[in-house]
C-alpha cells in the first residue's frame, strides 16, 4: 500500500485497488512456498496493513513530513495552526485521538506533546518529582515507544472491525457494502500522529544532548523542543531562579538534535527552541567575545555591570569592556552572574533570531502568565528580521487563564481611564463577576 504523510495526501492512504494489491503480492509470495500450508494470502494483506510502522524510524520520518506540510499550510493560512495535546501515558494517548478521530472525523493538525514536568511528577522511579531535570533522561524515549505502541494498537483495532465488517459483507453478498468497506481502507487514516518531546536543556553537554536526541528519534518523535536554560541549574518554566546559557553553548545543542536527526535519515526532523529569558535574570557563565557587536558581546550587554578602575580589581574579579570602560558583571555568592532588570523581552528576541539563523524551526517562548500582548510584540520585532518566524505557544494548564485575562482587561481598562471601582482586582475570580463586561472581554 502507498501509505503517504498528512499534508502530503492529508495523511490518507490512497492509491487505487491498494488493498487489492497488498492481497494479490501476498499471493504472489505464498506460491513460491507450497509448504507455507494454512496462511491465506489475504490474512497476510491485513496483518501488514495493521502493522505498517515497523520501526520508531518509520514513524519518525512519516510524521516529520507531515509535520513540515502543515507547517508549510500554516505559512499559506495562519488558521490552520496544530494543537499538540499532552500526555503521560500510552493509554491516555490511545484514548484522545480514537476519540478526536471519532468526533471529528480526522486526526489533522492533531500532534501529542510529551512534556517533561509530567514525566517529573508521573514517569520517574525516583518518585514525583519538581520540573528540574532529575528524573530519569531514558523515561523520555520509553514513554514515546510507549504512546506509539498504544497509537499503533488503535489502528489495528479500527482495521480489524473494518475487515470483520468486509468478511460479512461478502457473506451477505452486498456488493456495494463490499466496495465502501474496501475504499475506507484505501483511505485509512491512521492514529500515528507527531509527538513534540520535550528533551528540557539536554541533560548535560551537546554530546549528552545528541546521544539522547537519538534515542527519542529512534523511538519514533518527529520534533524535540530543547530550552535555553542551564542543564544542572535547570527550573520549571513558571519558576524564579532561572539560569541561562549563552548562544554558543545553546547552538551547540541545537545542533547536536540536528546531527542526530540527520544521522538516523529523519531529514525532515524539527527542532524548536525555547527561551526561558524572560523569567531568566541569572547566567551561569559570560559568554566568549572576539569583537564588539558579535554575539558573545550582545549576551554580554544585557550583564548588570558595575564600571571599576584597574586599580580596584580584586583576587577573583572578573571584567569586560563596554564601550571602552572597564566593567565587573554583578556576581552572586552562588557564582552566578544577573542581567540588567528590564532587559528579558530583548535577550527573549535576540534568542529568538539567533535560533531560527541556526537550525531551528519553530520557537516556543516561555512566559511566567498568558499575556497575548506581550507575545505578540516580541513576535513582531522577530518576525522583522525572520518574517516567516512560527510560534509554539504553551496553553499550560498550569496557568489561571480566567485570572490572568482578567486582571489583563483590569490593568487596560483602568489605564485607559475607565470606572473600575466596582472591581476588586485581588478577587476577579468571584463568580458575581461572571456576567460583567470585564469577564465578557477576558473571555
Amino acid at each position: 500500500m502507498n501509505f503517504q504523510p498528512r499534508g502530503i495526501s492529508d495523511q490518507i492512504i490512497r492509491g487505487p485497488g491498494s488493498y487489492a494489491s497488498e492481497v494479490e503480492a501476498a499471493a504472489a509470495l505464498l506460491k513460491t512456498q507450497p509448504t507455507w500450508n494454512g496462511v491465506g494470502a489475504e490474512a497476510v494483506a491485513r496483518m501488514r496493513l495493521q502493522n505498517r510502522f515497523k520501526t520508531g524510524l518509520d514513524i519518525a520520518r512519516f510524521t516529520a513530513a507531515q509535520m513540515r506540510a502543515d507547517m508549510a499550510r500554516y505559512d499559506n493560512d495562519a488558521t490552520k495552526y496544530t494543537q499538540s495535546l499532552g500526555c503521560w501515558h500510552g493509554f491516555i494517548a490511545q484514548q484522545k485521538l480514537i476519540s478526536v478521530k471519532k468526533h471529528f472525523g480526522t486526526t489533522d493538525r492533531t500532534y501529542l506533546y510529551l512534556s517533561g514536568w509530567m514525566i517529573a511528577a508521573l514517569r520517574s522511579e525516583f518518585g514525583p518529582l519538581p520540573d528540574q531535570s532529575m528524573h530519569e533522561k531514558t523515561s523520555v524515549p520509553a514513554l514515546i515507544e510507549e504512546l506509539y505502541t498504544f497509537l499503533r494498537q488503535a489502528d489495528s483495532r479500527e482495521l480489524s472491525n473494518t475487515f470483520r465488517a468486509l468478511d460479512a459483507a461478502r457473506k451477505a453478498g452486498d456488493k456495494a457494502k463490499e466496495e465502501e468497506l474496501i475504499a475506507s481502507i484505501d483511505n485509512f487514516q491512521t492514529h500515528v500522529v507527531p509527538v513534540i518531546a520535550d528533551i528540557d536543556a539536554g541533560f548535560g553537554n551537546a554530546e549528552a544532548t545528541y546521544l539522547l536526541a537519538k534515542k527519542m528519534i529512534e523511538a519514533g518523535a518527529c520534533a524535540l523542543q530543547i530550552e535555553n536554560q542551564v542543564s544542572d541549574e535547570k527550573q520549571c518554566g513558571h519558576q524564579d531562579g532561572k539560569v541561562t546559557v549563552p548562544h554558543e553553548v545553546f547552538l551547540a545543542k541545537i545542533r547536536a538534535c540536528r546531527h542526530a536527526f540527520l544521522e538516523l535519515g529523519v531529514e525532515d526532523g524539527v527542532v524548536v527552541t525555547r527561551t526561558d529569558s524572560l523569567g531568566a535574570g541569572l547566567t551561569q557563565q559570560i559568554a566568549v567575545s572576539h569583537k564588539p557587536g558579535d554575539l558573545g558581546d550582545q549576551y554580554n550587554s544585557f550583564l548588570d555591570c558595575e564600571e571599576v578602575d584597574a586599580s580596584n580589581i580584586g583576587n577573583g574579579d572578573v571584567v569586560i569592556t563596554r564601550n571602552g570602560k572597564l566593567m565587573r558583571p554583578k556576581r552572586l555568592p552562588s557564582n552566578l552572574y544577573q542581567f540588567r532588570p528590564g532587559t528579558g523581552e530583548d535577550r527573549v528576541v535576540l534568542d529568538c533570531i539567533t535560533s531560527l539563523q541556526n537550525g531551528s524551526d519553530l520557537l516556543w517562548i516561555e512566559t511566567e502568565k498568558p499575556n497575548v500582548e506581550q507575545i505578540a510584540k516580541m513576535v513582531d520585532r522577530i518576525r522583522e528580521v525572520v518574517p516567516n518566524a512560527k510560534l509554539a505557544y504553551n496553553n499550560s494548564p498550569s496557568f489561571n487563564w480566567t485570572l490572568n485575562f482578567r486582571w489583563q482587561v483590569f490593568d487596560e481598562m483602568k489605564a485607559a481611564g475607565k470606572d473600575v471601582s466596582k472591581y476588586n482586582r485581588a478577587e476577579l475570580m468571584k463568580a458575581e463577576y461572571d456576567e460583567t463586561e470585564l469577564a465578557k472581554q477576558a473571555y
